[in-house]
């Protein structure tokens, strides 16, 4: 079959074809954004190269709209432009850019141009030869089959503010009931829609399609569960539905909306629908599964409540198809009759199995196991024993956890033959926060605490934090994104002891380049987002001005690009993407 201009033999990669311009393009598609990634294609750039100008078309149009960059160069007086400025004029100086089109649903093909700029003696630009490439960013994964969708998560963060200004009014405050509270303000519904982004749409939808189909059956296990979108569809199933709600700690403390949620749902399904379970410790599922005209499940790491929805980094994972629902199915009605570890450990629900999805390789499992069916070992050998290129993690929990994956991290880490970046939460002095792992040189990486949004230095806003609390809450593992032996484990599953033989989780192991390559994206996305939080705090530390650098003009002076072919991680980075 031939292949259009542009492509790789696959569909989520596409290469720019010019033969003129200086430096080569490779895009990546994630899900509802893609991984610009470029790289010199002989020795160095020279120094009056000041980075890549960014456009991009979207499907049926007719004009390339520049991405805007808040850094410029210094201005005469030495002072900020406190605008945002077209790329042409302000380009982007690195060698790789996740963009999140503002209509990434729309059908077709968006283009993309990408641009070297260049700056003379006298500060004027000029623009090299670009590199175009297309590339199609449907709604679907894997279409009919597999989804992969996520929360924005980015409530503190420059284009929050850009849109929406402040949380003030779209999130429930402490004093007020998470189930009867209704966003305010002209843009609400608007601002909602891009915090939940395409997760939201994939859950919300998947109850809309069970309630709209007479016939469907449907199974809800949910840790917190506090947002209406969610409920009020729960209820409106009416005794079609069965649900197991988490009774751990506060979720069973008198007053909780899960004991609300609860009562409700007694009432509109039956008391022989409802259960309330925390297994040894947590029922720390979230999936729906419905069976009927309908047959899709959803689970992941998205909890059906506010902060799940609509502050944290999530991730939800779809799956279509009657064997693969019934898994789900069958694994409710396991939790359902058993509320111990040895009991639901011996179930056929408990062991790694396939989902039964044409063409990719994807399995399955539920916790908790037993000692003799437990998984956290076997995926620390995984990434201790297999990892050959790259591992990429987000994992909501990791540094208040001791154990194998752990372990496993920080022995990868140190491997300089490996390129690995990964976030996690802790906490710090009390406060939870968000964490990154600063590029260092192939030596231990050091934790920098990310989570400062007021008094940034100028051209930057300050931010909401959305409440106190976790803000990443993804829990997956990206091995070797970019071999064909790629894989991603992923899931409510929190790697860690209690999610193995306490908890109630779900966990998938998908070994696909599309998937693999989706969720470094998304990793990737966070990791720059958080590290520029470091680069802030740095600047702000050093009363300096975070702006573009000219090309050296005095003797000892280096280029931007110079650290990008010096530095043993930075030279990776810049290769292991283009």
């Amino acid at each position: 079959m031939a292949t259009k201009p542009g492509l790789i033999a696959n569909d989520f990669q596409v290469l720019g074809q010019s033969q003129k311009a200086l430096f080569s393009l490779k895009i990546h598609r994630g899900d509802g954004m893609v991984l610009l990634a470029m790289n010199w294609k002989q020795g160095k750039p020279p120094d009056n190269f000041v980075g890549f100008a960014i456009e991009y078309k979207e499907p049926g149009g007719q004009q390339f709209f520049a991405l805007k960059n808040r850094l410029c160069f210094p201005k005469a007086n030495g002072g900020v432009d406190p605008n945002q400025l077209s790329t042409l004029r302000s380009p982007i100086q690195k060698f790789r850019w996740v963009h999140f089109p503002r209509n990434a649903h729309l059908p077709g093909q968006f283009s993309y141009r990408v641009t070297p700029v260049f700056m003379n003696a006298s500060d004027e630009l000029s623009l090299g030869d670009p590199q175009e490439a297309e590339l199609e960013l449907m709604r679907e994964t894997f279409p009919g089959e597999l989804n992969i969708a996520y929360t924005r998560g980015f409530v503190s963060s420059q284009a929050f503010v850009d849109r929406f200004k402040t949380v003030k009014d779209l999130l429930p405050g402490d004093n007020d009931d998470p189930l009867k509270f209704v966003p305010k303000g002209p843009n609400a519904e608007t601002a909602l829609a891009w915090m939940g982004f395409e997760a939201r749409a994939a859950i919300v939808d998947l109850l809309d399609q069970a309630i709209a189909d007479p016939s469907a059956q449907v199974r809800v296990v949910a840790y917190d569960f506090n947002l209406p979108d969610v409920v009020d569809r729960v209820e409106k199933l009416g005794s079609r539905v069965r649900v197991i709600i988490d009774n751990s700690g506060s979720h069973g403390q008198a007053g909780s909306p899960e004991n609300a949620a609860e009562a409700r749902l007694v009432v509109s399904a039956g008391r022989a629908n409802v259960k309330r379970q925390h297994m040894a410790d947590l029922q720390h599922n979230k999936f729906i599964a419905v069976t009927g005209d309908v047959q899709k499940a959803v689970c992941g790491s998205t909890n059906f409540s506010w902060r799940g929805f609509f502050v944290q980094n999530n991730n939800a994972m779809l799956v279509e198809g009657k064997d693969a629902v019934q898994l789900f199915m069958d694994a409710f009605d396991n939790y359902f009759a058993n509320d111990t570890v040895a009991g639901f450990g011996k179930t056929d629900s408990a062991k790694f199995v396939s989902l039964g999805l044409a063409g990719i390789d994807a399995k399955i499992a539920f916790s908790p196991h037993t000692a003799s069916n437990a998984l956290l070992q076997s995926i620390a050998d995984d990434m201790q024993k297999n990892t050959t290129s790259s591992l990429f993690y987000s994992l909501a929990f990791l540094y208040q956890t001791k154990g194998v994956i752990k372990d496993a991290i920080v022995k990868l880490t140190n491997d300089p033959k490996l390129f690995v970046y990964g976030i996690s939460d802790r906490e710090v002095k009390g406060v939870v926060t968000v964490d990154v792992k600063k590029p260092g040189r192939g030596n231990p990486t050091p934790v920098f605490p990310a989570a400062l949004t007021k008094g940034l230095p100028e051209p930057f806003k300050s931010e909401p934090t959305g409440g106190g609390g976790v803000r990443m809450h993804h829990k997956f593992v990206v091995i070797d994104f970019d071999k064909p032996t790629a894989r991603v484990y992923l899931g409510s599953y929190n790697f860690s002891k209690p999610a193995d033989t306490s908890n109630g989780e779900n966990l998938l192991l998908i070994r696909d380049r599309r998937a693999a390559t989706s969720y470094m994206v998304e990793g990737l996305s966070m990791f720059d987002h958080y590290q520029f939080r470091v680069a802030q705090q740095d600047a702000k530390k050093a009363r300096k001005k975070l702006q573009l650098a000219k090309p050296p003009r005095k003797k000892g002076e280096q280029p931007w690009w110079a650290e990008y072919f010096s530095d043993p991680l930075k030279i990776r980075d810049r290769e292991i993407f283009a």
